[in-house]
């Protein structure tokens, strides 16, 4: 198995440099650089910056003038928020605006970066191999399964207007649960609580977080994000905490689970009491961790906008809420789901047990 990875390994990265014909876009790989001139600026806020002008000469990958040179031209800041420097191996896509004189002309509309995804790709491949062996191949397998229903539940939804985007949610809330837990831990007791857990403590969470939205109308979440959806806005926050709400009360609910088994199995004889006594203190234990986990992943995709708003004097409280109203929402109602589903994924992995004890 491992030889027949690293040989797909390698023939995918040859591949992947090697692609250029499988785009409809013109590629340019840029061979020659010069900057014409660097111009300080300051913006209506007084902030300064400086701005730079690239000359690009790149050569096209594929197309009709495979092989020919295009002239470009690139401006970029120092701050690089919109912008970016380029540098020559850089593949970027490009649109060819004119030809002079047998030279070409065109603007850059975004860089090639599918070679780099797929590095990343193959480094969490092999690392889940390498830690999980078996586990890890079965959670890459459903972890691929798990995209592709998202996609196609997606693109149900994109296309189909009178579908209910949390009825489709959640449809692959239950197969997201089950594909994962089974996949990975089998079928066994074990995952049948985790299972049972998840799905409890998911409804329980998402209940909760809708009575309170619905008890305050509201008040205090800025949705100006979703500005441009031509959908319900609320229906696809909900949606979004219904999928983002899963993940960390999957990982609570199997890890409760498998503690709770692993110690019924190294004693049998084990009174109820004291797998209550030991799944509260992993519960305890898991609680915090967990909890902030759920909160620095939401929180870290708004750090760019938040300093963005405070670098332009925008006031501290304005900055807050326009970027983390809905960030903290989806931290709280996910922190929710976690303490729920300590005490639920106990109690269920203990009636699972019970159930295995009546049998024998």
């Amino acid at each position: 198995m491992f030889l027949i990875l690293a040989l797909s390994c390698i023939v995918s990265i040859v591949f992947i440099n090697h692609n250029y014909s499988f785009y409809d876009r013109p590629i340019a790989e840029v061979v020659d650089i010069t900057i014409e001139e660097a111009i300080d600026v300051t913006d209506m806020h007084g902030n300064e910056d400086t701005l730079f002008i690239q000359n690009i000469t790149a050569a096209l990958k594929n197309g009709e003038d495979k092989g020919r040179q295009i002239h470009l031209t690139n401006q970029y800041s120092t701050s690089g928020a919109y912008d970016q420097q380029y540098h020559i191996g850089n593949e970027l896509f490009v649109s060819i605006d004119s030809e002079t004189d047998g030279d070409l002309a065109g603007t850059i509309t975004d860089v090639k970066r599918d070679k780099y995804v797929l590095v990343v790709a193959w480094i969490f491949i092999f690392t889940l191999l390498l830690v999980g062996h078996k586990q890890g191949l079965l959670a890459i397998v459903s972890f691929v399964i798990n995209v592709l229903l998202l996609s196609f539940a997606l693109d149900v939804y994109v296309n189909y207007s009178n579908v209910s985007l949390l009825l489709v949610c959640g449809i692959c809330i239950l197969l997201f649960t089950a594909i994962s837990l089974l996949l990975v831990s089998g079928f066994n007791e074990k995952t049948y609580a985790a299972i049972a857990a998840t799905l409890i403590a998911t409804v329980a969470s998402l209940s909760i977080t809708s009575l309170v939205i619905w008890l305050t109308s509201g008040n205090g979440l800025r949705y100006e994000e979703m500005q441009f959806l031509t959908r319900p806005y609320h229906t696809v926050f909900m949606a979004g905490l219904f999928i983002g709400s899963l993940g960390a009360i999957m990982d609570v609910a199997i890890t409760m689970s498998s503690s709770i088994f692993a110690l019924y199995e190294r004693d049998r004889t084990i009174s109820i009491k004291a797998l209550r006594a030991s799944g509260i203190g992993i519960g305890k234990d898991i609680m915090g961790t967990i909890t902030s986990i759920l909160f620095f992943a939401y929180i870290s995709g708004s750090i760019p906008m938040l300093i963005l708003y405070l670098k332009n004097a925008s006031p501290v409280g304005f900055a807050l809420s326009m970027n983390l109203s809905l960030e903290l929402a989806r931290a709280l109602a996910g922190g929710i789901g976690i303490v729920l589903t300590i005490p639920i994924g106990l109690y269920t992995a203990i009636f699972f047990i019970e159930r295995k004890r009546a049998r024998v």
